[in-house]
């Protein structure tokens, strides 16, 4: 079995996402979604944890050999940054959603060396919004951003154009077309659903794909 299947599964079998197609969830953006992803919950199942992270110390070894430091996103990408840095061997921090109003005022917490050969993790990837602010401000403090490394992607084509204009590089242990296949081939999902689910991850904002499947 794949790392992509295997992650697929383990996600599916803790409940870490959740498929409705016929009773979408509605995100913060106002977006119908038929999807919602939980990684924190990695973090409660370790059996599924030990796949996540080992997944992630192999993404970083096979994909940035040269890394020598890991930045987790902030809140989810911090201990998943924390565990794979101790399998490494690495130092590890984190990049704040913003600067801190107390004390020094760090956004970026830990020791970070001006041209520091660094790789972001992340828990989840969409439209890339939020790991393109913590790479930009690695930058910003002189880090070498070799690249990210998450647990999950959707894979949609905005993210996708997002991270490329911001030459940012991105491996995931797992995707949205993996996680939906597998849950119509454990019964999941129907068969039929396949297609609307991915009719989604093609374009968001269009919501043809609801009620389709009725």
């Amino acid at each position: 079995m794949s790392i992509e299947i295997r992650i697929a599964e383990d996600l599916l079998k803790i409940g870490a996402v959740f498929l409705r197609p016929d009773e979408p969830f509605t995100w913060a953006s106002g977006i119908k979604s038929p999807v919602y992803c939980d990684n924190r919950l990695t973090l409660s199942a370790p059996s599924v944890r030990i796949d996540v992270e080992e997944g992630l110390a192999d993404l970083v070894n096979e994909n940035y050999p040269d890394a020598e430091i890991l930045m987790g996103t902030s809140t989810a990408g911090i201990a998943h940054a924390a565990i794979t840095a101790h399998l490494l061997g690495l130092p590890m921090g984190y990049v704040r959603g913003g600067a801190k109003d107390h004390g020094r005022q760090n956004r970026i917490e830990g020791k970070l060396t001006p041209g520091q050969k660094t790789v972001v993790v992340e828990d989840l990837i969409s439209t890339g919004g939020s790991v393109i602010e913590t790479v930009e401000a690695l930058r910003e403090a002189g880090a070498d951003v070799l690249g990210v490394v998450s647990i999950f992607t959707y894979g949609m084509k905005k993210g996708i154009e997002r991270l490329a204009e911001a030459k940012v590089k991105n491996i995931s242990l797992t995707n949205f077309d993996a996680v939906v296949r597998r849950a119509a081939e454990t019964g999941y999902i129907r068969e039929r659903d396949v297609e609307r689910l991915l009719r989604f991850r093609d374009n968001p904002s269009d919501e043809s794909w609801i009620g389709a499947g009725k």
